[in-house]
């Protein structure tokens, strides 16, 4: 009965592990996207050095 307390942690791990990645994928573009890319940019907007314009891809556009 040894293996059974090895392996159960593991297999228990990689179950939830596993409904992470499907959930996160499940997740991703769709009506969150929009959602999701306002709040990045809205980071990005309030992280900017003043002055300094935001690329809406979330990198500065300024000169270095």
């Amino acid at each position: 009965m040894d293996y059974v307390s090895a392996l159960l942690p593991p297999v228990v791990m990689a179950a939830f592990f596993i409904g992470l990645v499907v959930t996160i994928v499940k997740t991703q573009g769709g009506a969150n996207k929009t959602k999701e890319d306002r709040a990045t940019d809205a980071v990005a907007a309030a992280t900017a050095a003043p002055g300094r314009p935001v690329d809406t891809a979330g990198r500065d556009s300024g000169a270095s």
